[in-house]
């Protein structure tokens, strides 16, 4: 057994690799902020079941889509894309849904949780290093 196949860095990889998407998306939000009828999109976060591994592949993370309901998937189980739930949505003129300051706020909560994925898995390295007398 590799020590990538444990189950806990496995999930914390994951876990970091869905930082980055989100993060990447939430960076397109904030581009398209004055694009007419552009409509923010956010992903679904991903769900562990009880031995840390993800129940769905990195491949098939889940997005959220605009509550317009503009972008439809072929079926709702296998849907990329959710509904995006924000109460008192406003959508300017334009017909643009992108709220910068929303939007930022989401930036800098994922930062953070992307940092505090990052020293987790740092410290579960070290932790199986100093295990096996290489620390």
């Amino acid at each position: 057994m590799a020590i990538s196949d444990l189950p806990v860095l496995s999930a914390l990889r994951t876990k970091m690799q869905w930082h980055q998407e989100r993060q990447k998306l939430l960076a397109e939000n904030v581009s398209n902020s004055d694009t007419p009828n552009f409509k923010p999109r956010d992903l679904v976060e991903p769900k562990f079941n009880a031995g840390g591994a993800p129940s769905a592949a990195i491949g098939s993370l889940a997005m959220m889509r605009p509550t317009s309901g503009t972008m439809i998937a072929a079926s709702a189980a296998s849907s990329r894309f959710d509904v995006n739930g924000r109460a008192g949505f406003e959508t300017r003129p334009a017909g643009n849904g992108v709220s910068l300051e929303e939007e930022m706020m989401k930036v800098s909560a994922n930062q953070m949780d992307y940092a505090a994925v990052t020293s987790l898995y740092s410290k579960s390295l070290h932790l199986l290093k100093t295990a096996i007398g290489k620390g």
